[in-house]
């Protein structure tokens, strides 16, 4: 058989090898991590002080059949005045023939440091995965490989994550994993088909106040999986007046990428970002869209104040 697609010969290849020797990207990948902390720790959970409710959808490597597509919608909240935050993430994923939906609960609780004006958060992530991988939309040169013979239909995993993040105002350190359990998928032959690997990241971010107006956040974050290359992503933010934001950053050996955002009024703040690949398959895609929107609900616990710049 001819195939006069050759952006579809590249995904469909690609998708398999994602399906026999395990996920390519297990966990999710943003351009805004910076605003998003929650999704991979979950100390992040209360820490603004505010009821909080995030949305992101992220296209990746668009035009290229089978890319991967994510959509997150999470909140997380203070209990209380006495450290505790509660949080709570729905994620969705697909990227070829595999759907992937988690649901958990971050739990956090926060000690303020002596001699300090640091605070210290730690966090506990639980939930579940469930896993659907269709075969039927793969191009297979060999139908009748067992492995292909039947489809994952909602594979449960269990999610358990944990996190620690040094932080203040204008400046945050943040440590985790937000799961840590590693867990081998099999099909009925008991060939592996899928494997999930626990994902530690590192994060730190640092807010310079350049004027009255003007504020500046380089910021980083660095993931590391066994059997892979370490990843470095590094950022850059200035931000106008409290109120709108300009940036790029560097995906290591992977991508650029360009950044922007408004901060509406006191509650809702939007952003957009768009990366431009840099590897290979940058020849067979039209780069990546992220859309980010929060929406927060000021507590009587916290004053009001200007908008936190992460």
């Amino acid at each position: 058989m001819i195939f006069n697609s050759k952006k579809y010969i590249i995904a469909c290849a690609c998708m398999v090898l994602m399906t026999l020797s395990g996920w390519a990207q297990q966990d999710p990948q943003y351009t805004q991590y910076m605003y998003n902390t929650a999704t991979i720790n979950p100390a992040y959970a209360g820490t603004r002080g505010m009821l909080s409710f995030t949305g992101i959808y992220r296209s990746q490597w668009v035009g290229l059949d089978g890319a991967p597509k994510t959509a997150q919608f999470s909140m997380n909240t203070p209990i209380g005045e006495r450290g505790v935050g509660l949080g709570a993430s729905f994620y969705n994923e697909e990227i070829g023939p595999s759907i992937e939906n988690n649901l958990v609960i971050d739990y956090s609780y926060t000690i303020q440091l002596s001699r300090s004006d640091a605070k210290l958060s730690f966090g506990l992530k639980t939930g579940f995965q469930l896993l659907d991988v269709d075969y039927t939309k793969l191009l297979i040169y060999d139908p009748t490989e067992p492995v292909f013979q039947t489809n994952i239909d909602n594979r449960f995993q269990p999610i358990v994550g944990v996190g620690f993040m040094l932080h203040q105002d204008n400046w945050y350190v943040g440590l985790s994993s937000p799961n840590l359990l590693e867990t081998e998928h099999y099909d009925s032959s008991t060939i592996s088909t899928a494997s999930e690997k626990a994902h530690v990241f590192l994060t730190g971010g640092y807010v310079f106040e350049l004027s009255q107006m003007w504020k500046f956040k380089p910021a980083f974050l660095a993931r590391g999986v066994s059997g892979a290359p370490v990843g470095v992503d590094l950022s850059a933010n200035f931000l106008y007046d409290d109120s709108f934001y300009l940036g790029g950053a560097y995906r290591l050996d992977a991508a650029f990428s360009g950044m922007a955002g408004f901060q509406v009024n006191d509650q809702v703040m939007i952003g957009y970002a768009y990366d431009l690949d840099t590897t290979d398959l940058g020849q067979y895609n039209n780069g990546s869209h992220e859309i980010f929107l929060r929406w927060e609900l000021f507590t009587r616990v916290r004053r009001k104040i200007s908008p936190r710049f992460f």
